[in-house]
């Protein structure tokens, strides 16, 4: 991020062994952090946060700019390249248990070939 810059966001890609649902996610990098969706709305692109992904089981599910992402919004300090933000990834099974997955993601330009501040898939 540039100084002064309030938000950032997280990309990866997500394969669960079983169908689930992405339900939230954590980091003490910033005050909130939310899974949002772009839409299309009257021709206007808009981003908005939804309660929870589905994780079909088997597929990986691509968490990317202009897609499905990861907002952290309200950044404690700057975050800049070469730096590892923690996340929580936490995901629901169909029986309603929850599963925490801890992440170090590494802080990259968005133009980067990993395209954005993360790249990881989970299993």
């Amino acid at each position: 991020t540039v100084p002064q810059q309030k938000a950032t966001g997280a990309f990866m890609q997500i394969t669960s062994p079983v169908d689930a649902k992405l339900v939230e996610v954590r980091s003490p990098a910033a005050k909130v952090v939310e899974v949002h969706e772009m839409v299309m709305e009257k021709d206007v692109m808009k981003m908005r946060a939804i309660p929870g992904l589905d994780l079909p089981a088997g597929k990986a599910v691509e968490l990317k700019p202009g897609g499905y992402h990861v907002m952290l919004i309200n950044l404690n300090a700057q975050v800049k390249e070469g730096d590892m933000v923690p996340l929580t990834v936490v995901v629901e099974g169909k029986d309603g248990k929850r599963e925490s997955v801890e992440i170090n993601a590494p802080v990259r330009p968005l133009n980067s070939a990993a395209g954005g501040m993360q790249m990881h898939k989970m299993h």
